[in-house]
């Protein structure tokens, strides 16, 4: 245990005695274990719970249940939890970040905390970074939580599994996915334990947001969460929020117009490039040569915003996005390339109509923009867990980010066996053509001493390159990018195996390790596999080539952690050239004019203490880049998590109060000056509610019609115009109204006939199913205004930015105008209810007892079969209202034109 004291330190002795101690109890208890039948181990679960239930909590257990699973373990799948893991496991469970080194076996030793965790009974998503290591974990990891009687479960890309064993052979090391069943959504969301990537969760959240019936939500509540290459996810994907959206109704056809009229502008003379800051402006000249292709006089007064946006967008696509670098093309679409691990990101779009200029430029087909129906950033989404936790062989450079953003502790676990790596210097080439004739010569003599060499490359682009030169000079190899992740695991299967040649883009969040000699069946009892392994050892183990540095530090550790794994020696070393994006980009010119003043052969590597500190204070410079960029995105979207919170909880009391007939709570809203303010009273039906909003409806118009102090000043024409518009009104009621001598008393009749008329609606329809139309008209209502606040809160977060010339914090300013706005949307919201309740059409209803909604019948999940013609079932949410036009009906059943009624 010696080893742990320097992994913690001093400072840490404390926390470092209490691991040591519990990894003690837990060894003492390892024979009491094994020597129950697989009947006792599996009751431990319900006597671990009921224990619970009697004021034990989840850390007096831990001893016992750390016992437990290691015990599963080796009976299963045959494997049993180092001490280090048994520390990893225990840093989970207190909602830390374990860093465990790449082959020390996180993904086991996260079954510790997941099973620990998973008693309470109320669910642990367990979050990996692909759909295929969210499949793999769960069948890999099942029979561990399957023999200590606990469900576990997969969600995916629209579908879902449960694990339910089939085949059970302890010698198969190559896991498959025979043992998981597909199952509908909500049941692999019950089970105890859910495996699942960090978008699918995410949408799945949204989703269970915009639902018109608590029936068709899926998740259960966020208890606890591992996050496994943490990093990757809540660091590198945090500036990418989550998006649900349906097609807007635009034409696609200017999006083709300004890709082809791009491609005529040059660089320097119409538009100029900033690569640093990824921008790409037009000139003077620039714009007046798109003016005379269009046959514009002004693009900015005769084309408006539309024109320009669309312009902006072409130009960018055109020269700051690489195909086979930032996405490819497939099948006819434009799939986004994830830059920190290499994998496609199916399912994800650029937003603004980047895509749509994308696609434009590879001449597929043009898919329409899409109107945000809601949004989240996996920031905002993971804290929304009451205990998160997450684990990576990289995390401690980025520590601070972690504790200020998510509160979470980076804690360093030991590795198992001393990491006898070594890192060569780098290798520092002046072209980009005399590193890679360096690089294969390297690989080329490599592969013939036997071997086993791993190169990294930045993009799919290079990946190919590099290959075609290995081909060229007749060294075979397998090559690993997003074009055919499929054959993943069988490729880094055979990546250790003597004179083994493996290209791949980066490797982050990869899931499995390279094993000296190649995987196979039984290494235990494989003679043949011992010797290669033996053989390998004595050559150096496994060689990292590194073809360029990251923009992050993190990833280029991520690509050397792939050698040296469990005490195995290895060896690794980054081959760059000056002409490298990070050099070209951002490292200082006197070290170009140094090598150009040397003269220095371009196949010749150079070692310079200058450059090789030019190349760390170039990532340095990113990395504080990357890391303003997200924070900035945090403070708009913590503005925005507020509105959001308070709508979904608006929402969800809505369906709860239906279903289970219960009261609404009060939802409150953090006010400006620090102060909440109740936005709903308490203890409402929803019924009573709907009263209220009508009174207070009424009360406000005779308010604002009745301001003069004196009777004669009372506008009972303008009352009875606006009451008109709410609920149909006589002309006898006005005549009645004007005889009414105070404000009090004019409110109370015109109250009583609101009421009068309300209650004959309802006779007409039946109580029970004027309860499903409020509720229908409610969520409906709530649904239309967010889509246009989301969209309101967009173009002020782009309109602040210009305050910043007036001497204002352009962030204050969006906090204030952003205050404004909600209050208004709730206001409007409100107001609309109450002008769209009594103009809503209900024809009788069927053999099904549901009733036919302004001519639409809500379907069995509560969505409207018109709504179902306009969505995408797969990853859109139903129930959404169309855009409606100007001058198109307006969807309130008033009989006006959009614009004349709440489009006003």
């Amino acid at each position: 245990m010696s080893i742990f004291g320097n992994i913690f330190g001093d400072g840490s002795k404390r926390v470092f005695d209490k691991y040591v101690d519990l990894v003690s109890q837990i060894n003492g208890l390892e024979s009491q274990f094994a020597a129950l039948s697989d009947e006792a181990l599996r009751a431990k679960t319900q006597e671990f719970r009921e224990r619970l239930t009697k004021d034990e909590t989840l850390d007096d257990l831990l001893p016992e249940v750390f016992a437990a699973v290691r015990e599963a373990a080796k009976r299963t799948i045959g494997q049993r939890h180092y001490d280090v893991q048994l520390i990893g496991g225990m840093v989970l469970h207190e909602g830390k970040i374990a860093e465990m080194k790449t082959g020390e076996g996180k993904t086991l030793a996260a079954t510790l905390a997941i099973y620990l965790n998973a008693l309470e009974g109320k669910g642990v998503h367990v979050v990996t970074v692909n759909d295929y290591l969210a499949k793999r974990d769960c069948n890999w990891m099942g029979p561990i939580y399957k023999a200590l009687g606990l469900s576990v479960a997969s969600i995916q890309h629209e579908k879902a599994f449960l694990y339910e064993p089939k085949i059970i052979d302890k010698d198969e090391v190559t896991v498959e996915m025979q043992n998981l069943v597909e199952v509908p959504r909500a049941k692999a969301y019950q089970a105890d334990i859910t495996y699942g990537t960090n978008s699918e969760f995410g949408f799945d959240y949204l989703r269970d947001n915009m639902v018109d019936d608590l029936s068709q939500t899926v998740q259960r509540g966020h208890r606890f969460a591992i996050v496994d290459e943490v990093d990757s996810i809540l660091i590198d994907e945090a500036r990418t929020p989550l998006i649900i959206s349906a097609p807007d109704t635009e034409s696609t056809k200017l999006y083709e117009t300004f890709s082809r009229v791009v491609r005529y502008l040059k660089e320097n003379a119409d538009y100029n490039l900033d690569e640093k800051m990824r921008t790409a402006t037009l000139t003077e000249e620039g714009i007046e040569k798109v003016e005379k292709m269009l046959g514009l006089g002004n693009i900015y007064t005769e084309g408006g915003v539309k024109y320009v946006h669309h312009l902006e967008q072409a130009l960018r696509a055109e020269t700051l996005f690489k195909r086979d670098k930032d996405y490819v093309v497939k099948d006819g679409e434009v799939l986004i390339v994830d830059e920190f691990t290499g994998r496609l990101m199916p399912g994800r779009r650029y937003s603004e109509g980047l895509h749509q200029a994308l696609e434009a430029r590879e001449g597929v087909k043009v898919q329409r923009e899409s109107r945000t129906f809601a949004s989240v950033t996996f920031q905002n989404y993971f804290r929304i867990y009451k205990k998160l936790a997450g684990m990576t062989g990289t995390a401690y450079t980025s520590a601070e980010e972690f504790s200020k953003v998510y509160n979470l502790e980076v804690v360093q676990v030991p590795t198992n066996q001393p990491m006898i790596r070594v890192d060569i210097s780098d290798s520092v080439y002046r072209t980009e053509r005399g590193k890679f004739q360096a690089v294969v010569r390297e690989i080329k003599k490599l592969h013939e001493a036997g071997q086993p060499v791993l190169v990294g490359t930045a993009s799919i682009e290079r990946n190919e390159i590099l290959g075609a030169l290995l081909q060229r000079e007749g060294i075979p190899h397998e090559i690993l990018n997003a074009k055919n992740h499929e054959r993943e695991a069988q490729i880094i299967a055979r990546a250790g195996q003597k004179g083994a040649v493996t290209i791949a883009t980066n490797m982050a969040g990869r899931g499995v390790d390279i094993i000296l000699g190649g995987r196979s069946e039984s290494i235990d009892e494989d003679p043949e596999w011992q010797k290669n392994h033996d053989e390998i050892v004595k050559l150096g183990g496994l060689r990292i080539v590194g073809t360029e540095r990251h923009e992050a530090r993190r990833i280029d550790n991520q690509l050397r952690g792939r050698a040296g794994r469990q005490g195995d020696p290895g060896s690794s070393q980054f081959f760059i050239s000056l002409e490298d994006d990070l050099m070209r980009i951002f490292a200082p010119d006197r070290i170009k004019r140094l090598m150009e003043v040397l003269q220095v052969p371009e196949d010749q590597p150079i070692e310079n203490k200058m450059i090789s500190r030019a190349i760390e204070s170039a990532q340095a410079k990113i990395e504080g880049f990357h890391f303003d960029s997200r924070k900035h995105v945090l403070e708009y979207d913590d503005v925005m998590n507020k509105h959001r919170e308070t709508i979904y909880r608006k929402r969800r009391e809505i369906l709860e109060a239906m279903s289970a007939g219960e009261v609404l709570t009060t939802v409150s809203v953090e006010k400006e000056d620090g102060d909440t303010e109740e936005l709903f009273e308490k203890e409402i039906s929803l019924q009573k509610q709907v009263w209220q909003m009508i009174e207070n409806e009424v009360r406000r118009i005779v308010e604002f019609h009745t301001a003069e102090a004196y009777r004669d000043g009372w506008n009972f024409e303008e009352i009875f115009e606006a009451l008109n518009t709410i609920y149909p009104v006589s002309k006898e009621a006005r005549d009645e109204m004007k005889n009414k001598k105070t404000r009090e008393e004019l409110t109370d009749y015109l109250v009583s006939l609101a009421r009068s008329a309300y209650e004959q609606k309802e006779k007409q329809v039946g109580a029970e199913r004027m309860r499903q139309v409020e509720k229908y008209v409610y969520l409906r209502t709530i649904d239309m205004f967010w889509m246009d606040h989301l969209d309101e809160m967009d173009h002020l977060r782009d309109s602040v930015r210009l305050r910043a010339y007036g001497q204002k914090d352009p962030l204050v300013e969006y906090k204030n105008e952003g205050h404004r706005l909600f209050q208004q949307l709730l206001e409007a919201i409100k107001t609309s209810f109450v002008a769209t309740i009594y103009k809503v059409q209900v024809a009788p209803a069927g053999n099904d007892q549901q009733p036919i909604i302004n001519g639409q019948r809500p379907t069995t999940d509560g969505q409207s079969t018109a709504a179902n013609k306009n969505m995408s079932a797969a990853r859109q949410p139903l129930g959404m209202p169309k855009k409606v036009g100007r001058n198109d009906p307006c969807p309130c059943g008033s009989g006006k034109k959009y614009k004349r009624c709440h489009g006003a």
